[in-house]
């Protein structure tokens, strides 16, 4: 075939397919309108039914987010009333003491006898040490002729010793203190250093 009766025939295809796509176009658009309108309809109820849904979600986050805030703000008040009263237990342990402490006073001014007033603050020690230790694990460092400990001891004199293998604590200058077996106040000691 020649190049000339190629393009004709293309052209008349292409003009057929022109007529029938108007032909299509037309009956579609007939047809149209009422079946627009339905779709629109089933649209906007789709999207007030998901815009219902959304406003729902929205409501519960906001809920949600404010109940958390809440909670946090609970939270952190309670935190802060635990810290507030955390020693409360401690406190009500010594004002027992403290009373003790206030009648030997009260007695030392009525009486002239100085080894009562003595035995008395010596009972209140012992009970004071007896609440602190039993209730609080507190525990006395005060040994002497014990082996040097710089986690217990802090060396605050010196002295050399004979025939010592190792350094000994050899004076308790002041007493230190563990809590629950951890040191917070080392005991001030005089060492006794070997020779050598």
């Amino acid at each position: 075939m020649s190049e000339e009766k190629k393009d004709d025939i293309q052209e008349e295809v292409v003009a057929e397919t022109l007529d029938e796509g108007q032909d299509e176009v037309g009956t579609e658009e007939a047809s149209s309108p009422k079946a627009d309108d339905d779709r629109s309809a089933q649209l906007e109820a789709r999207i007030a039914e998901l815009e219902k849904e959304n406003a729902e979600l929205k409501d519960r986050l906001v809920r949600n987010l404010a109940d958390t805030e809440n909670y946090k703000k609970r939270l952190a008040r309670e935190k802060e009333e635990a810290v507030k009263y955390a020693n409360t237990s401690l406190v009500k342990d010594l004002i027992g003491p403290l009373d003790d402490f206030s009648r030997a006073l009260d007695a030392a001014e009525q009486s002239s006898n100085f080894d009562a007033l003595k035995e008395g603050v010596r009972m209140i020690e012992d009970k004071l040490y007896s609440t602190l230790k039993t209730n609080w694990g507190l525990e006395v460092i005060d040994q002497k002729d014990v082996p040097f400990d710089p986690n217990e001891h802090e060396a605050c004199m010196m002295e050399e010793l004979e025939g010592a293998s190792e350094d000994m604590v050899t004076m308790l200058l002041q007493k230190g203190y563990k809590l629950n077996g951890r040191v917070i106040r080392p005991a001030k000691v005089k060492v006794g250093k070997a020779k050598g």
